[in-house]
């Protein structure tokens, strides 16, 4: 009997192990399957978002801007 129980769990360890790897691997796959593509997405994305920038001026900063619009103070010594 003890013999019996032993190798039914021998068996059913085995089993578990056998489909539990199959699963990693197929999670696995899966996985880097999405990564691929949200990758791709993430260059489609930034491409998209490059276009429009070089097409645009140049924009100035604010500081930049206010610097330019201010008139030299005369000194009066």
């Amino acid at each position: 009997m003890a013999l019996t129980n032993f190798i039914l769990t021998v068996v059913g360890v085995g089993t578990a192990v056998l489909l539990l790897r199959s699963d990693v691997k197929q999670s696995a796959s899966i996985f880097r399957r999405n990564v691929r593509h949200i990758r791709k997405w993430l260059e489609e994305e930034s491409a998209a978002a490059a276009k429009p920038a070089e097409r645009a001026a140049p924009k100035e900063l604010e500081s930049q801007a206010a610097k330019k619009d201010v008139t030299p103070k005369d000194d009066k010594h």
